[in-house]
């Protein structure tokens, strides 16, 4: 039976705690005998500790404690040895606490729970209380020692007004019988020893990637697919032209498949359309949103102009109406929960006797409408070649040494539902087999065949989080406050853990290293699902989603626990009138809180997260001053708003994203008493230049201004903590800008750097600096110096930029705003083994140069550009070189912005000559002429070159290619490629009459015609009178675009001839011979 007392939920913490935020008299007068001190360990000691769903601050508090009584606190007679007590107390509740958290709640008597959550809601307000002392004496001026004695005294009004009189020493005695009367009931409830099981491995399991790409994509899903694009098809005989608008709806339990089967039959037939959309709705959407995205995916170009942002639903209904009037369109509506949002989507969907085809998901039978196909589980067979191939390398082969039972328990758990399978073999990987049965008989595992799918689905779901280790329980119960259907940015969420404490300290590492330990984690265990930077998988991981079934799940625990509120109307609830930690906006237009609201605990909210949301003229609540995390994404406000006027007042945040937060100009001044700041994200958002305060800002380890945000003088004399950094220098001088890049080389923590220049190139004095200062940055993994709109200068001599020593550990590289006049000898497979990604802008590439490049062997992506055709050099020769097999083994994505590309098929030889060409030397015609060999025999069984590219990207320059009448695109040797999927060509009809540009673009056709993936090929016309887009979809590839990467948009007459410059590369022996 519980008592009043313990029943309360918060104990006596939670009730006595108030005086704090008030008594700023006593907190201002006091202060550590040394600032810095206090600075150097609190940044030793903090981090150490975690933040986790079921033990809360309970780690923070020994670190801060001990903190709090350095130096002259000392004096204290006693306080060393209570605080050793205190720290022995807390260090006996936390792995009792731990121990909880290893059972699922459910199965948790409700005196656990109860325990559980008065420890819980205690620790978060002693850290609270800790917190705002140490942030208070955080800088302060030295202060009379007589002040501060009688400030001391006045502590004692922190934990309660009856101990107003009482010094530090009786404070922390009270804390301590608070614990050892928790301890107590601990002995009471007799809280079972469960042991934690360990964490999976921290990198991303490669069998992942072939998972998601050939098992959920086609394990399986062959015959429904059929059936599917069966219902689709038009009668025999009929006139697709004439044809009314069919809407088909697909629906089954959550997990089944729905959306990677309507993904898989809109990618093989929207290439028949003039136009497409894949657009996910979700259980609660904002319908102006969905209508836009849909415009967008139908026109991406036409439909992001900002114009179409303050459209209501009305006028957005109205365009879509106008642009499908005339067009065949094939559009998805994913995940559709309530028929009056469908209704609303409907109205927008023109019935134009053409054809078109509109496919909805849904689980729920009610909201089908048209011709309905009710989709069916797995068979027994993809269902096990599915477990197999997510447990077995891919392999789709069980090992002998199975235990069969195990196999058959799982089977009918799972009953055929795919997530379910997954989620499943994603938690048994690296298990022994003896242990599978363990599983199997879990309470509750069986439930007998009833059918009941998506009940079993949501066990197996609740089976696979608690056998999440602690911290992972804690990162994934955060991602409750994103909406449905969010893509979450990785690095954002990583910066966000870390803002929070989820992630703990380990010597050697840093917190980003260790937070990217655990999202890989996650991914690994199939609780998120990854967003890959490529369409294919083949770049890096950059985002994450999370299934609904998954975010029902970790929405309702976090709920039940008070970890994070979610408030997607007008209401905000937390569970049992608990006070308010974590408070998340989604999809609503944002209110000003109420009394009652401030009063039911809302000044306690650590976390204030707001997603696309309407924040309007809402202002930040000035008694929330608890914040630790404020990120507005994607919201809009009004003009001038004025939201953050109390900024200075949030003295604990340690993170602040306004990412895409559209309305917000200029921060305030006062932004540098933040001394606790980590992450200042202002990507997207409308601020032009930083205040002076940043400068402040010590602890900052993240600082993303994005590409427009301008940097103010003397921005890193102190901010020698920075891990990552993006921002723009165009606001200063010449001297200011070379004293920034000179401090450059003081970030010794850098892996992230990223300088814009919008307003022209960087001076020649200014990129010997950079060039000197980049040698110093040991541990930089990305590395982008871009320019805006002007053309930068061909690098200069008195550059040397061959004497740069780049990080071994470079992952990307992007350098826009140099034209280099030859790519650099670093160049090279043993100065950068990691690379993966290059973007230069170079006016020479020779033999030594491409065969460098091809040898990188990690490059994934490429684009290589020649500056204006004004800067280049005259003296340009061709050369023809031989080259190796094993040349860009691993590219992907390759674009040759200005020069043209042939393989040239050798009879006698396993070689194939690689050519690039720029367009002016004709003595190289040679590679680019008609071919005279059996065309037939020479495509039976071409060689094979470059095996993993799919995306490329290349020039035409019509007339010279004309010029002498033997030039041709009618051999250009892709069938070499046997990945390429989609290749865009720029045609360059500059001096070219119409019928040579028609019979250019005739032989591109076949040549993408003859290819045995049936290419995407996209024309692009540069340099016409009437300019025009000629865009062709052979076979049955998309439409528009999946472009190989996002690009600048090309200026009028920006490209036409590049110099004298052809190469030639024979693909054929060994790349570490270059």
């Amino acid at each position: 039976m519980l008592t009043n007392e313990e029943s309360r939920g918060g104990g006596e913490a939670s009730q006595q705690t108030i005086d704090i935020y008030s008594n700023t008299e006593a907190l201002a007068l006091l202060q550590p005998p040394h600032p810095h001190a206090t600075t150097t360990i609190l940044r030793e000691s903090s981090p150490a500790a975690v933040m986790d769903l079921v033990t809360g601050a309970m780690g923070n508090l020994a670190p801060k404690l001990y903190q709090l009584l350095q130096g002259e606190y000392e004096l204290q007679k006693g306080v060393r040895k209570k605080l050793e007590f205190l720290d022995q107390e807390l260090e006996s509740i936390k792995p009792a606490l731990d121990q909880v958290a290893q059972v699922p709640w459910d199965q948790h008597h409700t005196q656990v729970k109860v325990w559980a959550r008065q420890m819980r809601e205690a620790s978060y307000d002693i850290e609270d209380l800790l917190d705002t002392f140490l942030v208070r004496v955080q800088g302060s001026e030295p202060v009379d020692q007589s002040k501060l004695k009688r400030a001391l005294k006045k502590m004692g009004g922190l934990f309660g007004k009856a101990k107003a009189r009482r010094d530090i020493s009786s404070a922390i005695e009270d804390i301590k019988k608070q614990l050892q009367e928790v301890a107590d009931r601990r002995d009471r409830y007799k809280i079972d020893e469960i042991v934690a099981k360990p964490a999976d491995t921290s990198a991303i399991d490669p069998r992942l990637e072939a998972m998601y790409k050939e098992v959920t994509q086609l394990i399986g899903i062959d015959k429904s697919r059929g059936e599917l694009l069966s219902m689709l098809s038009s009668p025999q005989g009929n006139e697709v032209s004439h044809e009314k608008m069919k809407i088909v709806s697909v629906v089954g339990v959550g997990g089944l498949g729905k959306t990677t089967l309507a993904k898989a039959v809109y990618d093989e037939l929207k290439s028949q359309f003039d136009c497409g959309a894949f657009v996910p709705v979700g259980r609660n959407p904002d319908v102006k949103k969905v209508l836009r995205d849909i415009l967008i995916d139908l026109d991406n170009k036409e439909f992001r102009e900002p114009k179409y942002d303050i459209l209501d639903v009305r006028q957005l209904i109205n365009e879509l109406k106008d642009f499908l009037q005339s067009k065949r369109y094939f559009i998805v509506i994913d995940d559709v929960w309530e028929t009056r949002y469908w209704k609303k989507i409907e109205l927008a969907l023109v019935e134009n006797d053409r054809g078109s085809i509109v496919i909805k998901t849904t689980r729920k039978s009610e909201v089908a409408t048209g011709v309905i196909y009710q989709l069916r589980p797995l068979s027994d067979d993809d269902s096990k070649m599915l477990l197999f191939t997510r447990l077995f390398d891919g392999g789709g082969e069980r090992p002998a040494n199975l235990p069969a039972e195990a196999c058959e328990k799982i089977m009918r758990k799972c009953d055929g539902v795919p997530l379910a399978i997954i989620t499943m073999a994603s938690m048994l990987v690296g298990k022994k087999t003896e242990d599978w049965l363990a599983v199997c008989d879990s309470p509750g595992f069986y439930r007998g065949n009833d059918g009941q799918q998506a009940h079993d689905t949501e066990w197996i779901l609740s089976l696979s989080y608690y056998d999440l280790p602690m911290h992972l329980k804690t990162c994934l119960l955060y991602l409750s406050v994103y909406p449905e259907d969010y893509s979450i940015r990785k690095d954002r969420l990583i910066w966000r853990w870390i803002a929070e404490g989820f992630v703990e300290m380990k010597t050697g590492t840093s917190l980003f290293q260790l937070g990217e330990e655990y999202f890989n984690q996650l991914v690994n265990r199939s609780m998120i699902q990854a967003v890959w930077e490529e369409e294919d998988e083949g770049g890096d991981i950059f985002a994450c989603q999370v299934h609904d079934m998954v975010l029902d799940l970790v929405r309702g625990l976090s709920y039940e626990e008070n970890f994070v509120t979610i408030s997607n109307d007008d209401k905000v609830t937390s569970p049992s009138g608990n006070k308010v930690r974590r408070l998340a906006h989604q999809n609503r237009v944002m209110k000003q809180l109420t009394q009652q609201e401030d009063d039911t605990g809302m000044a306690r909210v650590r976390s204030l997260v707001a997603c696309r949301c309407d924040i309007g003229s809402w202002v930040l609540h000035p008694s929330f001053k608890l914040l630790r995390v404020l990120a507005l994404e994607g919201c809009n406000c009004e003009e001038g708003w004025q939201g953050l006027k109390h900024l200075g007042d949030l003295l604990h945040l340690r993170y602040l994203g306004l990412q895409g937060a559209y309305g917000i100009y200029e921060l305030p001044e006062e932004i540098g008493k933040l001394k606790f700041l980590q992450t200042l994200d202002l990507d997207g958002s409308g601020i032009r230049v930083l205040p002076f305060g940043v400068c402040q800002l010590t602890q900052l380890v993240c600082l993303r201004g994005g590409s427009r945000a301008c940097a103010p003088d003397g921005l890193l004399k102190k901010l020698t903590s920075l891990e990552e950094l993006r921002i723009c220098i165009d606001n200063l001088n010449h001297e200011s800008k070379r004293q920034f890049v000179k401090a450059l080389g003081n970030l010794s923590e850098l892996r992230v750097l990223s300088i814009n220049s919008i307003r022209g190139f960087l001076e020649e004095t200014v990129l010997s600096d950079l060039a000197q200062s980049l040698g110093n940055l040991h541990k930089l993994q990305r590395l982008s110096l871009s320019y805006g709109y002007k053309t930068p200068r061909i690098s200069p001599p008195s550059v040397e930029w061959d004497r740069v020593v780049l990080s071994q550990h470079l992952q990307s590289l992007i350098v826009e705003s140099v034209a280099l006049r030859r790519l650099p000898s670093w160049i090279s497979p043993a100065r950068l083994p990691s690379l993966c990604y290059l973007d230069l802008k170079v006016d020479n590439i020779d033999e030594a140069g491409l065969r460098a490049v091809g040898g990188l062997p990690q490059l994934r992506r490429l684009d290589l550009s020649t500056p204006r055709p004004w800067f280049l050099s005259s003296g340009s020769t061709a050369s023809v070189v031989i080259a190796g097999d094993g040349f860009f083994q691993k590219l992907r994505h390759c674009r040759f912005s200005g020069w043209m590309v042939q393989f040239v098929v050798n009879e006698d030889s396993a070689c194939v000559p690689f050519s690039l060409w720029n367009g002016k030397q004709q003595g190289a015609l040679a590679a680019f002429g008609s071919s005279t060999e059996d065309e037939s025999s020479s495509r039976s069984v071409p060689p094979t070159v470059v095996p993993n590219l799919q995306d490329l990207e290349f020039h035409v320059p019509v007339r010279a290619l004309y010029k002498d009448g033997n030039g041709s695109c009618h051999s250009l040797g892709l069938h070499c490629l046997p990945s390429l999927r989609r290749v865009k060509v720029y045609v360059d009809c500059e001096g070219a009459s119409p019928d040579e540009v028609e019979k250019v673009e005739a032989e591109l056709r076949h040549e993408a015609q003859l290819h045995p993936n049936s290419l995407m090929l996209h024309l692009q016309r540069l340099n016409e009178d009437a300019p025009a887009d000629s865009t062709d979809q052979i076979g049955d590839k998309s439409k528009d675009g999946d472009d190989l990467c996002e690009e600048e948009e090309e200026e009028e007459g920006e490209v036409s001839s590049a110099g004298d410059e052809v190469i030639a590369t024979e693909l054929g022996a060994d790349p570490t011979s270059a």
